[in-house]
């Protein structure tokens, strides 16, 4: 099985042309960045709004786990039978999926912020939105990307599974394969997505450690290294 797994890889065919590999990797990677990209769009100034306010709260993690629980085909089929088949319902669906974690995450970063610094930056005078720019965001931002990444990791094994409602990408090789009993296609396809997550994980890191200020990750190094003894 794993001869016929390299072989099918291997074979220049299957990377030439609208259906090969390239064409369908990239259109997978970007099923994925659009509908985190959209889910950030909506999900991080929601999570900021909250986490500051603390207002809505309840509700709105409730819904946000509530979704969570739901089978992620389940969502996407739901929404193509309302929306009708097509990309844009299924990246709806993918959009869905996608904000609860990122939600999250922003909440519970900006909820986890050390109270001392939230008082400092209070008792220097500085507004709502100043403390809220200069102070929670920056202290929130390694959660904000644990969401994020969380999210597209999601995405990225739900767009595969979304090819049963007309969506292409690295899911619609997996299911051509299935049709015609090629399992190593199949097992190629299962090999790629799971390289594609991998990658896109492993850049969402990389952007985390170079955007994340460098006096919160020590803080955090600090922290779970515990008390230092004297």
């Amino acid at each position: 099985m794993i001869g016929e797994i390299v072989a099918w890889l291997t074979d220049p065919e299957n990377w030439s042309g609208s259906g090969g590999v390239p064409m369908q990797m990239l259109l997978h990677l970007y099923y994925c960045v659009v509908s985190v990209a959209v889910a950030a769009v909506i999900a991080v100034p929601l999570g900021l709004y909250i986490g500051h306010t603390g207002r809505g709260a309840v509700f709105v993690v409730g819904v946000g786990n509530a979704i969570r629980a739901l089978p992620t085909l389940g969502v996407v089929t739901l929404l193509v039978l309302f929306l009708g088949v097509g990309e844009v319902p299924a990246l709806a669906g993918l959009v869905v999926l996608a904000i609860p974690a990122i939600l999250s995450g922003t909440y519970a970063g900006i909820r986890n912020v050390p109270a001392e610094a939230v008082d400092a930056a209070r008792g220097m005078g500085m507004t709502g939105r100043q403390r809220l720019l200069g102070v929670e965001i920056p202290n929130a931002l390694p959660l904000v990307f644990g969401g994020v990444r969380s999210a597209m990791l999601q995405v990225v094994a739900t767009a595969t599974v979304a090819a049963y409602v007309g969506l292409g990408g690295l899911g619609r090789t997996l299911l051509d394969g299935l049709k015609v009993s090629d399992y190593a296609q199949m097992a190629a396809a299962a090999i790629l997505v799971a390289t594609l997550a991998v990658v896109l994980d492993a850049v969402l890191a990389g952007l985390s450690r170079a955007f994340v200020p460098r006096g919160v990750v020590l803080a955090a190094q600090t922290t779970a290294a515990g008390p230092t003894e004297r």
